[in-house]
């Protein structure tokens, strides 16, 4: 079976398109047919449905689809152990992170490793945290650095590095952030901009209300912190935010006995073989672990 034409397959299964696909491999349209049809031939069976602009997995595409991952996963998991013989730090790294911790929590540990071992070439790529997990457990990335689900899939180890507290905040003129005396109940009531619904932060914050029996008036949503942020700066909602992002622009909302906090950490899969230079990832995130 052509490892090319499987991952032409693969591809394909993930973008919903011939055009994706090839946008992703880096091949024209025509390129990617020609790889379906000899992988169709090949096995003598028909893998997608194609309706307009419309493709689908057809019923052999799907039994295919899991087989297509464990055989390229072999293959690389093979790579990288014959690689890893030689004890040098060298290869790719692909790296998933989220933008926040991408952009706040990652630099220096990515600066000092990159002086370190410098024959490693960095793939990072910058996804949702749920959107990680895909990536680890598809293979796609070796590691990712992401918000930890509070129960993570049972084929992923999950390592937490840093505890993370989280704030209710408004804009520091805002009553909820003026005022002494404030209520989970009167938060509830004032419009709020939340992390995406599929977010973990989203769940955290979520469950703090339905604790206590309230919904919280949620008026706009978006996934990246430093757009909620400006959004709670100019007056338009109450949000959560890591406290390590609060400054003048923005005010925490003091609400006695309420502690929120996350694990940021990295996630691997446990049953793929790591390159020498995710192993050396891995011990500079452990030596960081507990930090602020």
């Amino acid at each position: 079976m052509d490892l090319a034409n499987l991952s032409a397959f693969i591809a394909i299964a993930e973008t919903g398109s011939f055009s994706g696909a090839g946008e992703r491999l880096h091949l024209t349209q025509p390129a990617i047919s020609k790889r379906i049809a000899g992988l169709e031939q090949q096995l003598d069976v028909r893998l997608f449905d194609r309706l307009g602009r419309e493709v689908t997995l057809t019923e052999a595409g799907r039994a295919l689809l899991p087989r297509a991952y464990q055989i390229l996963n072999v293959l690389d998991d093979t790579r990288r152990a014959l690689s890893n013989l030689t004890g040098e730090v060298t290869g790719r790294l692909t790296l998933a992170t989220s933008h926040h911790i991408g952009l706040h929590r990652l630099p220096p540990l990515l600066r000092a490793f990159t002086r370190q071992y410098p024959l490693v070439a960095l793939d990072i790529q910058f996804l949702d945290s749920e959107a990680a997990y895909d990536e680890i457990l598809h293979g796609r990335a070796e590691i990712a650095v992401i918000t930890l689900a509070p129960e993570p899939h049972n084929l992923v180890r999950a390592v937490p590095v840093w505890d993370d507290p989280l704030d209710l905040v408004a804009a520091p003129e805002h009553p909820l952030a003026s005022s002494e005396a404030v209520s989970l109940a009167d938060v509830a009531r004032h419009p709020a901009v939340f992390p995406g619904g599929n977010t973990f932060t989203h769940h955290i914050v979520q469950r703090l209300f339905e604790s206590q029996g309230l919904t919280p008036n949620i008026a706009m949503s978006t996934n990246y912190l430093e757009t909620i942020k400006m959004m709670v700066s100019i007056g338009l909602a109450w949000s959560v935010l890591p406290r390590t992002m609060l400054d003048d622009q923005v005010a925490p909302i003091v609400l006695p006995g309420v502690k929120l906090r996350r694990q940021l950490g990295y996630i691997l899969h446990t049953e793929r073989t790591l390159s020498n230079a995710a192993k050396a990832f891995m011990a500079l995130l452990d030596s960081h672990a507990g930090s602020a």
